[in-house]
């Protein structure tokens, strides 16, 4: 994998980390458009998305800022703190986590070797526009994030392990479905996502100590993700926008034709 390569990849995954469309299942179809082969593995993945994570933390500072100051609070005097509305969504966004957790542990192998598979993306790129496409029945939203409905948008974001299918998507889609308001829809599904990504991002860091990197290979991934934050931080921007608008629905059109256009090339070679 040259620059190149390593910067459009960046580019793809910053854009399609945040727009529903699925930065995993991406991923894996660029790398087969561009002939890439990728000697850090699974590494690139993770790389990648940590700099769309730090346009997350970018986007989102106050509020991450007022969490910490909360939690802080929170550890020196509990009693106090604890219905602080951010303390809550401390607790929310960890409960958001356990089912990605419990399969991450114990599906790890086999949900990396699926990413290998531009057929059964196709196939979940469609997928994820039927989900997405549900979101346009969805009526009034008015309820804010708590323990049930976080545990509920937890579960839709690890189905989103399987590349092709959205984790935004999904998480937004849930939590639009269980009538939380839009805004907040979006802004949950995107802090629950920073403990995921910095967790996978440090077991990774851990075993690059041990095997170490080229020099090609360092160069590669810091260019992917500069990639990937700066093209991130824009298409967070954007969707912010669309949500607000109630045209999250529309991305299913684009999500059908690149899985239909991938399902029918696939299976005819």
């Amino acid at each position: 994998m040259d620059v190149l390569q390593s910067f459009l990849l960046g580019i793809i995954q910053g854009l399609t980390e945040f727009l529903p469309i699925s930065s995993s299942g991406h991923l894996v179809l660029g790398k087969q458009i561009l002939g890439v082969e990728v000697e850090t593995g699974i590494t690139f993945e993770i790389v990648v998305h940590f700099g769309t994570l730090c346009s997350i933390l970018i986007y989102y500072r106050k509020i991450i800022w007022d969490i910490i100051v909360s939690g802080v609070g929170f550890i020196r005097s509990p009693a106090q703190k604890k219905e602080d509305p951010k303390v809550k969504l401390i607790g929310f966004i960890l409960i958001s986590m356990i089912p990605a957790m419990a399969i991450g542990f114990t599906l790890e192998d086999q949900i990396e070797a699926i990413f290998s598979s531009p057929l059964l993306v196709s196939v979940m790129l469609i997928v994820t526009g039927l989900i997405l496409f549900s979101t346009r029945f969805v009526g009034e939203v008015d309820k804010e994030v708590n323990t049930a409905r976080s545990f509920l948008i937890g579960i839709a974001q690890s189905f989103a392990m399987i590349p092709g299918i959205s984790r935004s998507g999904s998480t937004i889609s849930a939590a639009l479905w269980l009538g939380v308001k839009r805004e907040e829809a979006a802004n949950f599904s995107f802090l629950m996502l920073i403990p995921v990504i910095a967790g996978a991002m440090l077991l990774e860091v851990s075993d690059l100590i041990e095997v170490g990197l080229s020099d090609a290979a360092l160069i590669n991934l810091v260019t992917g993700f500069l990639a990937a934050f700066i093209s991130g931080y824009y298409a967070l921007t954007y969707l912010i926008i669309i949500l607000k608008r109630k045209g999250f629905h529309y991305f299913s059109y684009y999500c059908w034709a690149i899985g239909g256009v991938g399902l029918i090339y696939y299976l005819s070679v």
